[in-house]
């Protein structure tokens, strides 16, 4: 910075440092999208294509900001955990937040036509976002066992709202028949009036899609020797325990293998871009069913808006 008379104003920059030791997640979340999902004609209650753009859209930024060890979305928010030992930017949380959810914006528009081909953007995408704090492993696995847990009761409820809308019902009137009502209560709604068993419904629908970061090639290499199991699956669920210490029971429904012949003559260059474009997979995250599960259900905070608005 040039030394001039006007230096002096740099002083009034203070900077919020994340608090050393600490795991912590950036959240992002969609701003507005009910109106802009409306405009832009997504199905209901899950568009595919949606959900895809945004695993995408995580997966750039996984690839940008190697300090993150897992991401968990679904609908229009993601997740971003990041190792305790990060010192990216010096652990600055205005500096990390809008980098990330830049970078998110970013990506959402610049995939749109691989996933949207047919469908011009219309409006701006927005994101928003927020940096929490965890202490311990604990704090932060449960952290996404609970955006999970309310992946499930959000889309139960949106799928028996919807079922009821598309049958002919109004939406106060489905929104009033689902009021208090249970998990059983809209399964039974389901699958007596509409002959669906929620159960069936695709993975990604009812639990999200959580992304994590694997291993190296060389690491790859050696558990494959010892194990011999499916490379993909095994160097998923492994490296998945490593970073979040033994959250269990996760399942791979999309992977990416990058496939190179490397030999010993490769450049040093050749082989780090190789190890960059193994670093991560899509898989799902299952946790044990929650305590909220058996209780009533509220509605999503997209439906209790729509109607505040009409008050």
């Amino acid at each position: 910075m040039a030394n001039t008379r006007f230096q002096y104003v740099k002083k009034f920059e203070t900077h919020d440092t994340i608090l050393l030791n600490c795991y912590f997640v950036v959240r992002i979340d969609g701003r507005g999208f009910t109106e802009f999902c409306d405009l832009h004609g997504f199905e209901k209650p899950n568009d595919l294509r949606a959900l895809k753009l945004m695993n995408r859209a995580a997966k750039e930024v996984m690839n940008s900001f190697t300090d993150i060890t897992m991401a968990y979305g679904e609908s229009d928010e993601y997740s971003f955990g990041f190792c305790r030992s990060s010192h990216l930017y010096n652990r600055r949380k205005e500096k990390i937040l809008s980098s990330v959810v830049s970078y998110f914006s970013s990506a959402y528009v610049y995939y749109w036509t691989k996933y949207f081909p047919d469908t011009v953007l219309k409006a701006i995408p927005v994101f928003d976002g927020r940096i929490v704090l965890y202490p311990d492993i604990k704090s932060f696995k449960d952290y996404f066992a609970w955006r999970q847990a309310d992946t499930h009761i959000n889309n139960l409820y949106n799928t028996t709202f919807w079922c009821l809308v598309k049958a002919g019902m109004s939406k106060e009137k489905a929104h009033q028949r689902l009021k208090g009502s249970e998990s059983k209560d809209k399964n039974e709604i389901l699958f007596s009036e509409f002959k669906i068993n929620y159960n069936d419904l695709p993975e990604v629908y009812k639990k999200g899609t959580i992304i994590i970061r694997v291993s190296n090639k060389t690491k790859f290499k050696e558990r494959r020797k010892k194990t011999k199991a499916n490379p993909i699956t095994e160097i998923t669920t492994k490296e998945e325990d490593k970073s979040t210490e033994n959250i269990d029971n996760k399942e791979v429904i999309q992977t990416e293998e990058v496939k190179s012949n490397a030999s010993s003559k490769q450049t040093a260059e050749a082989k780090e871009d190789i190890q960059k474009k193994q670093l991560i997979k899509i898989c799902l995250l299952y946790t044990s069913p929650s305590p909220r599960d058996r209780q009533k259900s509220r509605m999503p905070s997209s439906a209790c808006k729509k109607k505040k608005k009409k008050k």
